[in-house]
């Protein structure tokens, strides 16, 4: 079955003059409908502003679904009888922040800012109104775990599909006819567990799509914010260890840049990543045989992970000064779990180390 794309400048529609059969979550929607056109417009989410729009796509009373969004801006993938609309709605942009190092931002905050991809799935075939339901609940479902496995910045998570939607459509049967009476239809024979690994597969590949298109992609300064971490704090905290020597702006600045050049070392890196993920899944008490409610005394790979990195970037002499650090825990160090507070005395023992070795 073949359906037409009609573009204005206020909204897109989805038009199929044989009509769909249709769950959804749109603000213009009973839920399950029989409607000739999918409106996605731009308008305040709101019921008689919605309609008001939708009815200038000469839609009789009754004939189709409307949904509010901030951006017109989606694509189409296409996969034999399954078709998926990916609708992109997002506030935050990817900018500089040295010549190596990037980070996510948003002219409206993180407070506000709002990252959604939303779906409108079409599948030729006559499906029942319970195998729509089914459908959708498979799509809301991948969606929830492909994001959730992408662990991204906890910030970002925040923002992230707070506000996007969803439509599940296939052909109306045959045998409705005039009566729309979808009770007594016939329906087609589908293998679902098959349709519903295509299902998630399209939905995975969307979303990949998605953020591609988007250009947001992540980097170790987006996860530090996501801890609360600001280099100029990791810049005082090094300084207050100083002995002997002047704490001037010249030596903030070289400190400054020494921890950003130590960013860029994909060692440095992996580990502190690899200490941030395992104090997510420890802290949150997913794994059974840990406890670290208490920091327990037994627990020392955080001294190892915060070792290597001193080691990483100045070498043996650093692992002394990552001695102190971790022992007076200055600045914002002292308020941070067990992993980080290690793995950042690390960092900045052995950025202390390399400036006063140049």
């Amino acid at each position: 079955m073949k359906f037409n794309i009609i573009k204005k400048d206020y909204g897109i529609c989805i038009n199929n003059p044989n009509h769909f059969l249709a769950f959804s979550d749109f603000t213009v929607s009973d839920g399950i409908d029989i409607i000739e056109n999918v409106n996605i417009l731009k308008a305040k989410n709101e019921f008689k502003s919605l309609a008001k729009k939708a009815e200038t796509f000469n839609q009789s009373e009754g004939s189709y679904i409307a949904q509010a969004n901030v951006s017109l801006n989606y694509f189409k993938n296409s996969y034999d009888d399954l078709t998926i609309f990916t609708f992109m709605d997002n506030d935050v942009v990817i900018e500089e922040f040295t010549e190596h190092l990037k980070v996510a931002n948003s002219h409206k905050s993180f407070m506000d800012a709002r990252i959604n991809i939303s779906h409108v799935v079409y599948i030729d075939k006559v499906l029942s109104p319970k195998d729509l339901l089914k459908i959708f609940k498979i799509v809301t479902n991948i969606k929830a775990k492909t994001l959730a496995n992408w662990a991204l910045p906890i910030h970002i998570q925040n923002i992230l599909n707070t506000d996007d939607f969803l439509a599940v459509l296939s052909n109306v049967p045959q045998s409705v006819g005039d009566s729309l009476d979808i009770n007594n239809a016939e329906y087609d024979d589908i293998d679902f567990d098959e349709l519903k690994i295509r299902i998630e597969e399209a939905i995975e590949i969307s979303l990949e799509d998605a953020f591609k298109k988007l250009e947001l992609t992540f980097g170790i300064l987006d996860y530090f914010v996501a801890e609360g971490i600001l280099i100029g704090d990791l810049v005082e905290a090094g300084m207050e260890l100083v002995e002997g020597t002047e704490v001037t702006q010249e030596l903030k600045d070289k400190m400054k840049a020494q921890i950003l050049k130590s960013l860029t070392d994909i060692n440095v890196i992996t580990l502190l990543v690899a200490a941030m993920r395992t104090e997510h899944d420890l802290s949150g008490n997913r794994i059974r045989e840990v406890d670290v409610s208490d920091d327990p005394a037994h627990l020392y790979t955080d001294e190892v992970l915060g070792l290597a990195i001193a080691n990483q970037i100045a070498g043996t002499k650093a692992t002394f000064n990552f001695k102190r650090y971790d022992e007076a825990k200055p600045g914002i160090i002292y308020g941070l779990p067990p992993m980080l507070d290690d793995i950042f005395a690390g960092l900045i023992a052995g950025c202390m180390s390399k400036i006063f070795e140049e």
